[in-house]
């Protein structure tokens, strides 16, 4: 095969996508539904990646707490029109336009300020960020994608006649990962000429989440921690998700997540006892329950800014996330899997 010449994409070879996460899928759906085979392949036992959430009880029922991504925006064409879509069908709903603000620990006195000033609307899902990656998975009156769970791609290698993903040829081979992840996976060449590094640095943070009998704290949806060596982001769960549910969840300052990664529950203690003292000026009431969940790459520190994603010719490898465009947002990491996937569909009809 000529560099640059594309392997036609068959249901036998298609398009594979290593990936589940906002980004994987919104590639695989912009392929499928031009026609083109995709397989998308995730280590995971659900799809969701960084929006990903947890089934748990609560004094109002089951609710599922997101524990990745807080929320979206939407400032796009492309993005507004997806959200509309899934505002309409309900499975989307605008939580609040402005966040409260707190400066530094609640042990040097800070407490829970003002609400800011109105800026865009933050979205959330009644049944959480992960519901809307099951859409894009399986749209009523659409094809559902091909996914294959519970596999950890362990090799993507080039070859004269084109891609292969541990070891079984592809059309093409998209890793829809952080960078330091897909240049674990990619030939040292593809990696280097996608300008991808597993030195790049990536923020890491813990999300502790509990619930308790009732509610507890003053009216707020979320709240940015400034200066603080502990905590970052603080939400009202039951807020954000609209059942009320008595659920908090903390995200911890990188730092402080880097020393805990080992022993994500070792971060629990120490976030409980700051939040009644920050959100009341009383100690923290006991919880029903607690838990934390750890996030190694949660966001990048350096952003591929000026393209979309990007594209080997010569192997026939792409990669896309969040980490392609100017921000790290959730609606740059549906951009860049939607703009690689209609690049490669318009690739394979030529």
């Amino acid at each position: 095969m000529s560099p640059g010449a594309a392997r036609a994409a068959t249901p036998e070879v298609p398009v594979v996508v290593v990936g589940a996460g906002i980004s994987g899928l919104a590639c695989a759906r912009a392929l499928a539904d031009a026609d083109v085979p995709v397989r998308v392949l995730d280590r995971g036992r659900r799809p969701g990646g960084r929006m990903s959430g947890r089934r748990v009880e609560t004094a109002v029922g089951v609710h599922v707490a997101d524990l990745g991504a807080s929320y979206f925006t939407a400032s796009g064409d492309g993005f507004r029109a997806q959200v509309a879509d899934w505002q309409a069908r309900g499975l989307a709903r605008p939580w609040t336009d402005a966040f409260h603000s707190v400066s530094g620990r609640a042990r040097d006195g800070a407490r829970l300020g003002e609400r800011g000033r109105p800026g865009p609307v933050r979205w959330g899902a009644p049944g959480g960020l992960r519901s809307l990656l099951d859409d894009i998975l399986a749209p009523p009156g659409r094809a559902p994608l091909e996914l294959v769970s519970g596999l950890d791609v362990e090799a993507v290698d080039a070859t004269a006649d084109g891609a292969l993903v541990d070891g079984r040829p592809a059309a093409a081979a998209v890793l829809a990962m952080p960078d330091p992840q897909a240049a674990d996976l990619l030939p040292r060449m593809v990696a280097t000429r996608l300008d991808v590094s597993a030195r790049w640095n990536w923020r890491p943070c813990i999300a502790v989440y509990a619930a308790w009998p009732q509610r507890w704290w003053p009216d707020f949806d979320g709240a940015f921690v400034n200066d603080s060596d502990l905590l970052v982001f603080l939400a009202d769960d039951g807020a954000r998700r609209g059942d009320g549910a008595p659920v908090l969840v903390a995200h911890t300052a990188a730092d402080f997540s880097g020393d805990h990664l080992d022993a994500p529950a070792s971060a629990v203690a120490p976030v409980l006892e700051e939040l009644g003292p920050l959100l009341t000026g009383e100690p923290t009431p006991p919880p029903s329950w607690s838990r934390a969940h750890r996030w190694s790459l949660a966001q990048p520190l350096r952003q591929h800014a000026d393209s979309p994603f990007g594209f080997d010719e010569a192997s026939s490898m792409a990669v896309c996330g969040d980490a392609w465009g100017e921000r790290s947002r959730v609606e740059t990491a549906w951009e860049s899997g939607t703009a690689l996937g209609r690049h490669l569909a318009e690739r394979f009809a030529r």
